[in-house]
């Protein structure tokens, strides 16, 4: 596909977005100190005023919709190891890793946003930043995980997982449409377009002409993001946690400790939407960040 944002009229009409053209919105490619590159989408001609983290085997194409459906500046990134940014060689994708090699980035490009907002992976990231950068994080909005979702996950049927269950499936496939039928069969509740748009952003052709997921696999199985609860406590800024009415990653007694933890915290559950809220319900998602950012 030559132009990447080709398909985004799609985006806004499957959702009942008004379309007046292709929005301003371009990639660009950031240096760190590592010696690795973190890509990213700028939406809007003017200084972000959100930034956006993705999920773990997502990239930042996942929050065209809700970016469409906002209409403001904002920076969505390519987390380490995931869409257009380098792979480490250690594998290390973890929060911690993540928020200390996207901190410079995010403190040149958006040092302004108003709120950093962060799906699965991205939001654990989040919970990172807001420990070790917090004057990069004046509120953050932190969707469908908390940081009791790793040992959660461990007890997960395949069902439950949803899409994420595609990261611990094969790496390679012959065909696109071959990748695009799993994530169909893992996502009934989404539109066969939407996961089809997903796809073809998420996947690269391989040397050998085969089909390739776009993003690297961390080492190990999934981790303990617990210690991650001190950043929750010690925060100093208005933290919001957004469920999927029908995603099992955050339970009842998850999203009572994130509030006892932030007294200020604030939890929206969204009706009809599972793990990725962004992608099920990003109109209402849309409206959260909105109000949750003071936009």
């Amino acid at each position: 596909m030559t132009d990447e944002f080709g398909m985004l009229r799609e985006n806004a009409e499957e959702a009942g977005l008004p379309w007046s053209g292709p929005p301003p919105v371009r990639r660009t490619a950031h240096d760190t100190a590592s010696g690795r590159t973190v890509s990213a989408l700028h939406w809007g001609s003017g200084p972000p005023r959100l930034v956006f983290l993705h999920g773990g085997g997502q990239n930042a194409h996942t929050w065209d919709t809700v970016l469409l459906a906002l209409g403001v500046p904002a920076l969505a990134l390519d987390l380490p190891g995931h869409g257009h940014s380098s792979w480490r060689p250690d594998r290390d994708y973890s929060p911690s890793a993540n928020a200390a090699e996207l901190a410079p980035v995010i403190r040149r490009e958006a040092p302004d946003a108003a709120a950093v907002v962060g799906m699965s992976l991205g939001g654990l990231t989040t919970i990172a930043l807001v420990g070790t950068a917090p004057e990069l994080v004046r509120r953050a909005v932190i969707i469908d995980v908390t940081p009791s979702t790793g040992l959660r996950v461990a007890s997960m049927t395949t069902e439950q997982r949803g899409t994420t269950a595609l990261t611990r499936g094969p790496a390679e496939f012959d065909t696109l449409e071959e990748m695009i039928d799993r994530a169909v069969a893992a996502a009934p509740r989404r539109p066969p377009s939407s996961l089809r748009r997903g796809v073809i952003h998420n996947t690269r052709r391989t040397p050998e002409g085969r089909w390739a997921w776009r993003y690297d696999r961390p080492a190990g199985p999934v981790a303990d993001f617990s210690p991650l609860w001190d950043h929750v406590s010690a925060a100093s800024v208005p933290l919001t946690l957004v469920r999927g009415g029908d995603s099992t990653f955050v339970a009842d007694a998850d999203a009572e400790e994130f509030a006892r933890r932030s007294r200020s915290a604030i939890v929206h559950v969204v009706a009809g939407a599972g793990h990725a809220v962004q992608s099920d319900q990003p109109r209402a998602l849309a409206e959260i960040i909105r109000d949750a950012a003071g936009l």
